[in-house]
């Protein structure tokens, strides 16, 4: 059989999504700082482009964006089909003369410039002044690689230790931990053993103090023989104490065995133990903690919720977002007709990405509205009652209220916040499951994790319930609950277990 090759005609239906619909997706599921970046991004790739700050500076509401106005002036001016026929208002520049006129440019690179003289204020005001310049101000403090690097650099040591040294510190992590055994520490060096003991003591001499432990247990005990040495604590047979329970009753402290600890110490009551386990306690259990650099991410609203005249109105955040419009010099320039080919393409292309662009943020903004309004029709009794009234609620049902498909819900609760009258919760915290009840009516997980830690909190520190405990207090409320579901709800909020839990002290 001869194989041959033919031409066909085939007429199919396939979902083909166009770069707008792409961008608009995309849009859909930033953040707010991100949104920010992108809009940043995307005014300096495209001349087209133009940012205009409101005149009257207030939010929108009702589902208005902050490129609504501004896109829909550009509509009537400018037609998506036909960008050559755009009518914008022209803005008039000032002149060179009218920029420059009034500034005393001297006086502004006075700072930068000067020539070192005395007129003027004097040199010891202009070094107060320059003390306080934000090119001065360090935009990070020093973390705990800094800080050990430099007090390692003030020692006097061997070229040969001081290279290992700097390994073992670029392997301790930002508790404060060594996080390299010494087969690797010796692979990555070349050094021996010799060598590779007096750099590990070189290391734990430095500040502060339990630095480079590979072990909890080992740092502690290192914490110890500091305050020994230093005879800060005045009381040393306690410290003794302290360190032989670390060193030699490390499994009984770890597991809260005070009997048998007591006992191992040869004390008559376990009371007597507390003054131990108090020194043991005030140690820093993570050395490194005070050099950990944490990066703050900072929460703005996309929604504001507030209670108005018996209703609740929401309304965009839209501070800070710029409003878009079309750049009117360009626009001439597409109306004029009389740029080459390239340029007039270009330009075209730009025009098309420039209202893709702001049509996209239009929809998401209405989109973000659509479902921030059906959320605080749902929960209105979380609103005015509190969290023992949060309904249990899924992407479906608030898909069904505004005609949308659940994976655009999805996107548009993704990464933004809600600022409500009970407070910022981001817009996934209230859609959840449901527990049965004996109601009749589920009960949402969130209601039953915040009647879980009530429970905890009112419970004997002595005596703490264990989860079956709790499973049947809550199942007499009407709360139907498994006690594996009471530990998994109780895991998830970072609750200790019942013996951990226990205080005899």
């Amino acid at each position: 059989m001869a194989l041959e090759q033919k031409l066909r005609l085939k007429l199919a239906q396939r979902l083909v999504m166009t770069p707008s619909l792409q961008q608009a997706i995309k849009l859909l599921q930033l953040s707010r700082i991100e949104l920010e970046e992108t809009l940043a991004q995307e005014i300096l790739e495209n001349p087209l482009l133009d940012v205009e700050e409101p005149a009257d500076g207030s939010a929108l509401t009702e589902g208005e964006s902050p490129a609504e106005t501004d896109r829909q002036a550009s509509e009537e001016a400018v037609p998506e089909e036909k960008p050559a026929e755009t009518k914008v208002e022209e803005d008039p520049l000032p002149s060179e003369e009218e920029t420059y006129a009034d500034i005393d440019v001297e006086a502004f690179f006075a700072d930068y410039l000067g020539d070192g003289r005395s007129e003027g204020p004097s040199m010891a005001a202009r070094s107060a002044d320059q003390d306080y310049r934000l090119e001065n101000s360090l935009s990070v403090t020093a973390g705990l690689y800094d800080h050990l690097l430099w007090q390692l650099h003030l020692l006097d040591c061997r070229p040969e230790i001081l290279e290992v040294c700097e390994f073992i510190i670029g392997n301790i992590d930002e508790d404060g931990f060594l996080r390299a055994s010494r087969d690797e520490i010796v692979d990555g060096t070349g050094c021996d053993e010799s060598c590779l003991d007096e750099a590990m003591a070189v290391v734990r001499s430095l500040d502060p103090p339990g630095i480079g432990a590979s072990s909890l247990q080992e740092c502690l005990a290192t914490q110890i023989k500091y305050l020994m040495d230093v005879g800060e604590n005045g009381n040393n047979d306690l410290l003794e104490t302290a360190l032989l329970v670390i060193s030699d009753n490390w499994e009984e402290l770890l597991h809260q065995r005070w009997d048998a600890l007591a006992e191992s110490l040869r004390y008559s009551e376990v009371g007597e133990i507390k003054p131990v386990l108090d020194v043991i306690q005030g140690l820093e259990f993570k050395p490194g903690r005070v050099f950990k650099q944490s990066n703050n991410q900072y929460i703005e609203p996309d929604v504001h919720v507030e209670m108005v005249e018996g209703e609740y109105k929401i309304s965009l955040n839209d501070d800070g977002l710029p409003r878009l419009r079309i750049n009117s010099r360009y626009a001439r320039m597409l109306e004029a007709k009389n740029l080459d080919s390239k340029a007039d393409e270009y330009l075209r292309d730009k025009m098309r990405s420039a209202m893709w662009l702001m049509k996209s943020i239009d929809q998401r903004q209405r989109t973000i509205f659509k479902v921030a309004t059906s959320i605080v029709s749902f929960q209105r009794a979380f609103l005015e009652n509190g969290i023992e009234h949060l309904r249990p609620m899924v992407l479906r049902q608030v898909a069904e209220d505004i005609g949308m498909h659940e994976s655009t819900i999805s996107r548009v609760v993704s990464n933004k916040y809600m600022y409500t009258p009970r407070g910022l919760f981001p817009m996934k915290y209230f859609f959840h499951s449901g527990v049965d009840s004996a109601r009749g009516e589920n009960v949402s997980s969130m209601v039953v994790k915040e009647r879980i830690r009530k429970v905890v909190e009112a419970e004997d520190p002595e005596r703490p319930l264990s989860d079956s405990k709790i499973m049947r207090l809550l199942q007499k409320e009407g709360i139907r609950l498994a006690r594996r579901t009471v530990a998994k709800y109780r895991e998830e909020m970072l609750i200790p277990s019942s013996d951990k839990r226990k205080k005899v002290f």
